[in-house]
């Protein structure tokens, strides 16, 4: 799994701020998305569209609510990633209305934002263990705002 940030202390971690992160990315996803022409073009050949990302973000949403809700209930998690490509090409975003998916983008990810504010701070160590590497929910969160920062900032 790529990763977009390194992981934080988990005593300096509060969830409230990181639900306000998140809230603050999403700001920046609606100046960008207001503005975009031709979002189902693909960027260039063999690469995803505007649409087709927007849509991935929605898949990342997805994945990370259940990491995060099923981390606060278990010590431990062992449950597999997700393969990106195909859940882009099986959901076929594309041929779904840009506005259809932009609100399921934003409706996916305030939940999530308020998902993260009540996060018990005692299970931001709690972990998912993939492909062999322990992962905490503190740093998933983290790494979910990074990776969705990082798309915002690339449309």
């Amino acid at each position: 799994m790529p990763t977009y940030t390194t992981p934080s202390d988990l005593a300096t971690l509060d969830p409230v701020v990181l639900a306000d992160k998140l809230h603050g990315v999403l700001a920046l996803a609606k100046a960008a998305l207001a503005g975009l022409e031709s979002p189902g073009v693909p960027r260039a050949e063999g690469k995803w569209s505007a649409q087709q990302v927007v849509g991935h973000l929605c898949d990342s949403a997805m994945n990370n609510q259940q990491r995060i809700v099923r981390l606060q209930l278990a010590e431990t998690l062992v449950m597999p990633g997700y393969e990106q490509e195909g859940w882009v090409r099986v959901q076929r975003y594309e041929a779904r209305p840009w506005v259809s998916v932009v609100e399921l983008f934003f409706a996916l990810n305030e939940h999530l934002a308020h998902t993260v504010a009540g996060i018990d701070p005692r299970t931001l160590g709690h972990t998912w263990m993939l492909e062999g590497e322990a992962l905490t929910l503190g740093f998933i969160v983290e790494d979910y705002i990074a990776h969705l920062e990082h798309h915002v900032r690339t449309i």
